[in-house]
């Protein structure tokens, strides 16, 4: 029965899927279907926010398929730490990433399994902030601090004002969020249990 309802949980409309390749690797990990209803979500609304930034920013160094993927397995160390799907916990973090690594994920792409909940390292790219941001919005969760990161980021990119660069960003984040109960209900549909 779970394999059905994981199955169900990668390809049941309304949400884009997942990658492939982290759509084969959550069925190999037979992860829970919250987890993978929970990493749809997050991943859709990534691709909103490329979508919507590509053709507004054309001179920001945006790895997309980069976005696509953190947003698609950030949260896969709940695999693990299954107790993390429906409580607080970081475990999951740093085992995201070695679990990632361990089934041959390339370092650039593992690391959004440990940055997405961390804005400030040396090593953060506009990548590990736009899956963080994705995985805040996608309940309609505002995190200013993480937000003007962003901001700056764009306004650097475009040589615009830093205050017209967060209207924008804010007006895409005001619409994004306003599908959040939907989302919501989504996740909430599959059992946190395998």
């Amino acid at each position: 029965m779970t394999t059905g309802l994981l199955h169900r949980a990668l390809h049941d409309p309304p949400l884009r899927k997942l990658p492939d390749q982290a759509a084969e690797l959550l069925q190999q990990l037979d992860a829970p279907p919250r987890l993978a209803a929970h990493l749809r979500a997050v991943h859709d609304v990534a691709h909103r926010i490329v979508e919507w930034l590509e053709p507004r920013h054309p001179a920001l160094p945006l790895d997309r398929d980069a976005v696509l993927f953190g947003a698609a397995t950030h949260d896969i160390g709940k695999t693990t730490y299954i107790a993390e799907l429906s409580g607080p916990g970081s475990a999951h973090e740093d085992a995201g990433r070695e679990l990632l690594l361990s089934h041959g994920i390339a370092p650039h792409l593992a690391r959004f399994a440990a940055t997405h909940a961390a804005w400030t390292g040396p090593d953060i790219g506009i990548e590990d902030l736009l899956v963080s941001v994705a995985d805040k919005i996608w309940k309609n969760k505002r995190v200013p601090e993480l937000e003007d990161l962003v901001v700056r980021r764009l306004a650097e990119a475009s040589g615009r004002p830093v205050w017209e660069e967060f209207l924008d960003f804010d007006d895409l984040l005001t619409t994004v969020g306003e599908g959040a109960d939907a989302r919501l209900a989504f996740q909430s549909s599959y059992p946190v249990g395998t």
